[in-house]
């Protein structure tokens, strides 16, 4: 099938095929273009121009982790003299600021630290929830969920259960890297498996724990890597409807081991790299996933203001505090004020209003 088919099928709302995206995401030239133009006219008849933000704070409360992955750059062995672990304390202290600064969401995440037990996560929650029983807790990875299951010594649904009675709203679908197993045995494999993977996430949209769904590209993998990638989670999709968004998440790789590694070569993603994604995901997720969201952490504002264009209706959160990707080397600060967001969106011919973690408007600015 040619691009101009490919393409003409996804405007008319059908769905296309891995095959079919795989083509799309080598596409140059005016076919590029056309690409673009379509992603932009299936995301302006489902959201007619608005762009969305979340007013959140991130939270890491453990740099320690035992997983080694090659790729990452934010987690230190127990016995390092960087190691840190947030008491109770310093996270209400946290959540105090996020209160102060109207945050409708916390997320929070951390390594996978031999030092913790099952209750202190519990006990995460419900501080959380004392100092502000209105906001959004989204926290820990399907990888965290997967390890705390074996500290309570429960099954995973059980687990998530007790973790969305203490508190638990909705669950970042991050630890998904790349979810092809050949890829994962090298750069993350200590890390749960595609099918582990799947297991928590489909548990969880089971039990009404929304997700959001991403993906780590521009390293080892290839096209062909990325978009089996997301056929899995467009089957899950298919049948949980549990996702809220997508999230491609470009590999940063200044101080990683990955990058240093002689055993494999890094294949990095470009600028048009990044919205032949954005643009394809648009496409292949079609009916089933409603919100593309960009990240300005990774991408740096600029790129993130041109993605909009490219398929993307939303400009991810304030943040406030990020040290996974900093600590890999990305050079695009910490924190995007609310003005600032509204001043970028605008200036891309887009409409802002803020949302809340389940795309619920909260306010519009225009």
């Amino acid at each position: 099938m040619s691009v101009s088919e490919i393409l003409k099928k996804a405007g008319d709302s059908e769905e296309i095929s891995p095959e079919e995206a795989l083509i799309l995401l080598k596409v140059n030239g005016k076919d590029f273009i056309e690409l673009q133009r379509v992603a932009n006219q299936i995301c302006f008849e489902k959201k007619e121009d608005v762009v969305t933000f979340v007013v959140n704070r991130n939270i890491n409360f453990t740099n320690i982790c035992t997983q080694g992955c090659k790729f990452c750059s934010f987690s230190v062995p127990p016995n390092s003299s960087e190691a840190f672990l947030l008491s109770h304390d310093e996270i209400k202290e946290k959540i105090l600021e996020a209160k102060n600064n109207d945050c409708s969401e916390v997320c929070m995440q951390g390594g996978i630290n031999p030092n913790l037990d099952f209750q202190y996560y519990i006990d995460v929650l419900k501080t959380v929830k004392k100092v502000d029983p209105n906001i959004h807790i989204h926290a820990f990875s399907p990888q965290e969920v997967f390890y705390i299951s074996k500290l309570n010594g429960d099954s995973i649904e059980n687990t998530l259960k007790e973790l969305k009675e203490s508190g638990l709203d909705s669950m970042p679908g991050t630890a998904a890297e790349i979810l092809v197993d050949k890829i994962r045995q090298i750069i993350c494999p200590n890390k749960v498996t595609t099918a582990e993977w799947k297991e928590v996430i489909t548990i969880a949209h089971n039990i009404d724990i929304p997700t959001t769904s991403t993906i780590m590209y521009g390293h080892i993998e290839d096209l062909r890597d990325r978009i089996s990638h997301l056929e899995v989670l467009r089957n899950i999709q298919k049948e949980t409807r549990g996702f809220t968004e997508f999230v491609p998440l470009t590999f940063v790789s200044e101080n990683s081991r990955l990058s240093t590694s002689k055993d494999h070569s890094l294949i990095p993603s470009r600028g048009m790299d990044d919205l032949k994604l954005y643009s394809v995901a648009r496409l292949f997720f079609n009916n089933y996933i409603d919100n593309i969201q960009c990240s300005w952490v990774k991408l740096g504002p600029k790129l993130a203001q041109v993605s909009l264009n490219y398929g993307v209706n939303d400009f991810s959160g304030t943040i406030m505090e990020e040290n996974i990707s900093k600590s890999a080397g990305a050079s695009y600060g910490e924190y995007l004020p609310v003005e600032e967001m509204i001043s970028i969106i605008k200036s891309a011919g887009k409409k802002p209003a803020q949302r809340d973690t389940v795309y619920n408007i909260v306010k519009k600015y225009y």
